[in-house]
């Protein structure tokens, strides 16, 4: 019954480090998964922002250079800026089939008239739905992270199952500009991030690291939060903000009862660590599997019985360590 003592993540990688001490080498090979992110860094309006999108976009294409992505860059080209939405959604339609992660980053400013969200772009800005319509096709795992003001009704538009949508604000209506995508950069690769400790830094906790400090930023300059954060990974379009978190869980519900979010985003690591990049993208995906039937198992833990719940959790525990044996 030691395992009433620990929470699943803690639980998860003493089973992880378990297997790696039984074996010094586990028969894991190194994965060829093709891996992208599509980097748009909008119309900046101010020479001011203009500096501090292109510094946000260096730090993701370190990033993500070092995390081994396909990287595609749109509004860093000097002439012609006309064409840029033309040039993203044909990079969208480009990258739209394929078995790795496609990462999306909006960096820049948006706009809402009351009834349509959009981003900013150099020239034609583009909408959520018009973003949503273009990525229909996208068989791709799918993360984006949008980092404009007036974003939130771009998860609405682009929640759906095996997707992590993230936007700096919760609605339209919050115009102002955001600091969320700029703290968001930072924290992405950023050790200090790692909540869990398991050597990487997850979607997830990169999400909470800049919240916290979006809030830390408002309450030091004693001004009211124009931004919140809202992040939705398990398609039910309502998003979960930060402060439902306790370390990398969700421990409030919605109203409604749907389920909570945070699982899928913890899955996504821009730079993976040492063990997850030993995995093949077969053992990762059955991995995360065994990770959703945890949580589910969790979540009917109130409405189980004692020895029935331990013991499904035990067997799941197993396969997952079995999985890191290669067995």
């Amino acid at each position: 019954m030691a395992l009433k003592t620990f929470g699943f993540h803690a639980v998860r990688w003493c089973v992880v480090l378990g297997c790696l001490m039984l074996s010094a080498s586990c028969g894991f090979a190194q994965t060829n998964e093709n891996r992208t992110l599509i980097l748009v860094v909008g119309a900046p309006g101010e020479e001011e922002w203009g500096r501090q999108f292109g510094e946000s976009a260096e730090l993701w294409k370190a990033a993500a250079a070092k995390g081994g992505f396909k990287i595609s860059i749109i509004g860093e080209q000097t002439n012609n800026a006309v064409v840029d939405r033309s040039l993203f959604l044909t990079a969208l339609t480009n990258e739209s089939i394929g078995d790795g992660e496609l990462w999306v980053v909006l960096i820049g400013h948006g706009t809402f008239d009351g009834k349509v969200a959009k981003f900013n772009l150099r020239g034609p800005d583009l909408s959520a739905d018009e973003l949503a319509s273009h990525l229909k096709a996208t068989q791709r795992p799918l993360a984006v992270i949008n980092c404009a003001s007036a974003s939130g009704p771009f998860l609405n538009a682009l929640s759906g199952p095996g997707r992590v949508i993230i936007t700096a604000t919760r609605s339209g209506y919050e115009l102002n500009v955001t600091r969320f995508g700029d703290y968001f950069a930072k924290a992405v690769a950023d050790p200090e991030a790692d909540l869990d400790k398991d050597g990487q830094t997850s979607l997830l906790e990169a999400y909470l690291m800049a919240s916290r400090q979006v809030d830390q930023f408002y309450r030091e300059a004693g001004r009211l939060a124009t931004e919140h954060a809202l992040l939705d990974d398990n398609g039910d379009r309502l998003g979960t903000p930060a402060e439902w978190f306790v370390g990398v869980r969700a421990v409030k519900k919605p109203e409604t009862g749907k389920a909570i979010d945070g699982l899928r985003a913890h899955q996504l690591n821009l730079v993976r660590g040492t063990e997850e990049r030993q995995l093949t993208s077969g053992q990762r995906a059955r991995r995360d599997f065994l990770e959703s039937e945890l949580n589910a198992l969790r979540e009917r833990k109130s409405a189980m019985a004692e020895d029935e719940y331990y013991q499904l959790l035990e067997k799941l525990l197993l396969e997952v360590a079995r999985l890191y044996e290669g067995t």
